[in-house]
């Protein structure tokens, strides 16, 4: 088995030349992104799509942005992250519809051994994560590899999640867990107990 084969089924791989060539293309197709955006969106991006990219419509990262392979990673529809969006798609990312990023969220499914004679070896290895639909990851945030997040969640700023969060739920802190359940109760709110007015709410309301 080659290196490229060991890293796309979740084993043990070395960065060998022809993983460092993959991840040489996306550098400079990023790099192209990053100088394009958000004046030039069309050249930005066709960048993004040479990467390999599965997205929907309305998929924006502010500059810069940052991520090794993109052909790694697949976006839903109406998604967004704000600037400094690094996601080491080693392993697979797979995000939903209608996600949110703050600034400088980052996403690591690459990883190295634990004992220092087999991380020695320079062996490495990448494990998926995935984020479901209307999601919601504050800023300055930290996914762990092998992290599933459910559907309708908010992750508190400055988060490190280590473990799966459940759907319908906020949570926050180092480790990441879940603080409360997000009820009906929250939906006439847009920020802790300030209301919406009554003509934003009647547009909410449809």
């Amino acid at each position: 088995m080659d290196n490229r084969y060991r890293r796309d089924h979740g084993m043990a791989y070395f960065s060998d030349e022809s993983v460092m060539a993959e991840q040489t293309v996306t550098k400079k197709l990023i790099r192209e992104y990053n100088r394009a955006m958000p004046f030039e969106p069309e050249k930005g991006r066709e960048c993004l799509d040479k990467t390999g990219m599965a997205h929907g419509k309305n998929v924006y990262f502010e500059p810069p942005f940052y991520c090794e392979y993109g052909s790694h990673i697949t976006v839903g529809e109406n998604f967004f992250a704000n600037t400094g969006c690094v996601m080491l798609d080693v392993g697979k990312i797979t995000i939903g519809e209608n996600v949110l990023f703050g600034p400088n969220v980052s996403i690591y499914t690459a990883g190295h051994p634990i004992h220092p004679d087999s991380r020695n070896s320079g062996y490495e290895y990448g494990i998926p994560v995935s984020i479901g639909d209307n999601v919601w990851i504050g800023g300055s945030c930290v996914i762990l590899p092998g992290v599933k997040i459910g559907n309708n969640v908010v992750i508190g700023a400055g988060s490190v999640v280590t473990k799966d969060i459940p759907d319908n739920v906020c949570a926050a802190g180092n480790p990441c867990r879940v603080i409360r359940e997000i009820t009906e109760e929250d939906r006439p709110y847009y920020y802790k107990k300030q209301r919406f007015d009554d003509e934003i709410w009647k547009k909410i309301q449809g």
